[in-house]
């Protein structure tokens, strides 16, 4: 019975300074969950595809440094469906909804929380038939 009389005057005391740590609790899972796996049904998705990993390798590591990703998927994407005005759109696939991508790309895609081409959060290298992909997203809905 005392530890529930200390719990509840834990509770009762922390509740007027608790307020604002269960904001902050709720507001940090939250914000995580959000942030991180919001459920979506469409991303607007950026990639960078090379066929050999070695290529695809110097690429992600160029990204990891710092570069811009529009600036890396310019000078390594070797994206031939999409041809020139796609390395020079950076890499932008635009919005694509879920069912519409191979699968190992669509499972990085989904998982990924958006970002910009200045300071991209990025997949590692994403093997698919196509080859190795660098994948970003700059939105979900």
């Amino acid at each position: 019975m005392p530890p529930k009389k200390n719990e509840k005057k834990d509770s009762g005391s922390s509740s007027k300074g608790g307020k604002g740590k269960a904001k902050k609790d709720d507001g940090d899972s939250g914000d995580t969950d959000k942030g991180k796996l919001k459920a979506a049904t469409s991303v607007n998705v950026r990639h960078i595809l090379c066929e050999r990993h070695a290529r695809a390798t110097e690429a992600l590591g160029k990204i990891q440094l710092g570069e811009s990703f529009n600036k890396v998927a310019q000078e390594y994407s070797e994206d031939k469906a999409k041809g020139m005005l796609f390395s020079s759109a950076g890499g932008s696939l635009g919005w694509m909804v879920r069912g519409s991508m191979v699968g190992a790309f669509q499972d990085a895609a989904f998982a990924l929380q958006p970002s910009t081409t200045d300071k991209p959060i990025v997949s590692g290298l994403v093997k698919t038939v196509h080859g190795y992909h660098i994948i970003m997203v700059e939105g979900r809905k």
